[in-house]
This record gives structure tokens, C-alpha cells and sequence, in this order.
């Protein structure tokens, strides 16, 4: 082997070598918290976490306000995507920018900024209050919270999908006389259903683990505000098996959100392949 293919090998092996390290570091670095989980509660812990009244409360809680803040997000969000994915206009960029600003947030500006809009003496719920309407620390501002923080997430994916489909087939549809609203319903939604898919999962995943915003502008009250994070929290400070196994629940329910939102985008390449 002359020198030049010695030394293109051995780089070849280091960089493999280095490459395999990181790759291995990364993978302990996650799953070792995630399989720390597993091993400090038992099946009947478990079970038992699954069963308790405050669970299926928060649960509950959960899974409302996070199908309804989903279901919202889409009503609303569907049309500004399609319009900034496909109608320029002055301040598109500003629209853009303002959408995506919750996702860089902390939550505790977040919260604190739903607080200053929405509470008691707030910029919109001093007017409110007048007619008895009370917003902050309550299973509505759960909702609020959700749809602030977790609509980007959609509004990407929705923005991104259609974009992405080709304008002559509108052009194509419009041509052969349908309208704008029947050309939306019959030729764009269908192409962009895999990714609106992906992104409306994306959307509820998040509005379903989220924790900092909702803690300060609608509180920890059980069975009222309490979503299935402010369960663990609150569980982590008087049991803490029940806390890890309300924790391990959504890390299963992470898991098959990531797996759904992996088949789907495998199947939207094989669709435009």
C-alpha cells in the first residue's frame, strides 16, 4: 500500500472511530435518564399510578384542553399558513416572526405575558372582569396557554406543507372550474394531509406536556388546572414512585407520537419520490 492509500485509510478509520464515539456518547447521554425511569418503579406502581384518582384527573385534564387547543390551532392556523405559504403581502415577514416566537420563549415570559393580557387587571381581562369573566387560573387559560405555546408548531408544518405542493395543480383545478374553496378542500388540503398530520400531532404533543406556562398563569389546582406534568411535579415532592410512573407514561406517549410522526413523513417522501 503506498503512503498516500495508507493515509486515507488510517483518516478514514479515525473518522469512523471518532464519528461511532459521539454517536455512542449521545446515545447513553438519553438513554440513560429515560432507562433510569424503568428500574425505580414496579408494575404495581404503575398500575397503581395509572389508577389514582389524581392520575385520572390530570389525565383527564389533559387530554381535553389538549384536543381542544389542537382542534383551535388548526381552525385558525390552517388559514394564515396557507395565506403566508401563498399570498404575499406586506408585513408577511413580521407574521412570520411574531408565530414563531413562542417556540424561543421561556415559559416563565410566556406566562407572565398571558398574565399581563389576560389576568384580573390585565390589558384585555380588566374588561372582562366587568362582566364576571375570569380567564388567569382557570381550566380556560389551560387552553390559552397550550394554543400560545404549542401553534407554532403547526403553523410551521401547515406553512412548510403547502409550499411544498406544486401551484399548478391549483392552477390546473381552478382552470377546469372549481373555485378557490373547492380547490383547497379537493386539491391542496389532500396533498398537504401527511404533513398537516405531522404537524397537528407535533401540536397536541406539546400542548400535552406543557408545564412552566400553564403552572403560573393557570396554576396547580386538582382537577381544575392540573395537567398531567403539574401531576408529576406535584407528586415528585410527596410520592415519588407515583411521580416517576406518571412520568414514564409519557415518555411511552412521547415515544409513539415520534414513531407516528416518522411513518408519516416516510410515507409523504414516497408520495412526491
Amino acid at each position: 500500500m503506498n503512503p498516500t492509500a495508507r493515509t486515507h485509510a488510517l483518516s478514514r478509520i479515525v473518522t469512523q472511530f471518532l464519528t461511532g464515539g459521539l454517536i455512542l456518547l449521545f446515545l447513553v447521554f438519553v438513554s440513560v435518564p429515560l432507562v433510569s425511569l424503568f428500574t425505580r418503579v414496579s408494575v404495581g406502581d404503575l398500575l397503581y399510578a395509572i389508577t389514582s384518582e389524581a392520575a385520572v384527573n390530570a389525565l383527564t385534564l389533559s387530554a381535553i384542553t389538549a384536543v381542544l387547543s389542537t382542534v383551535i390551532v388548526i381552525i385558525f392556523g390552517t388559514p394564515l399558513a396557507y395565506v403566508n405559504a401563498r399570498i404575499p403581502y406586506k408585513g408577511r415577514n413580521i407574521v412570520d416572526t411574531l408565530t414563531d416566537l413562542p417556540i424561543v420563549l421561556p415559559p416563565t415570559v410566556a406566562a407572565l405575558a398571558l398574565l399581563m393580557a389576560f389576568g384580573a387587571n390585565g390589558l384585555l381581562g380588566q374588561y372582562f372582569s366587568i362582566f364576571g369573566i375570569k380567564i388567569a387560573f382557570t381550566t380556560t387559560a389551560v387552553v390559552l396557554a397550550q394554543i400560545f405555546v404549542a401553534s407554532p408548531f403547526y403553523l410551521r408544518q401547515a406553512r412548510s406543507s403547502f409550499e411544498a405542493i406544486d401551484v399548478e395543480y391549483e392552477y390546473a383545478s381552478r382552470t377546469l372550474g372549481a373555485g378557490p374553496l373547492k380547490t383547497l378542500f379537493k386539491v391542496t388540503l389532500p396533498l398537504a394531509l401527511g404533513s398537516l398530520l405531522s404537524g397537528i400531532i407535533m401540536t397536541f404533543a406539546r400542548a400535552l406536556g406543557e408545564f412552566g406556562a400553564t403552572m403560573m398563569f393557570a396554576g396547580n389546582l386538582p382537577g381544575k388546572t392540573q395537567t398531567m406534568p403539574l401531576a408529576i411535579y406535584s407528586e415528585l415532592q410527596s410520592d415519588l414512585s407515583v411521580s416517576i410512573a406518571l412520568a414514564i407514561l409519557l415518555v411511552i406517549f412521547s415515544l409513539g407520537i415520534i414513531l407516528i410522526v416518522k411513518y408519516l413523513g416516510a410515507r409523504e417522501k414516497k408520495k412526491y419520490a
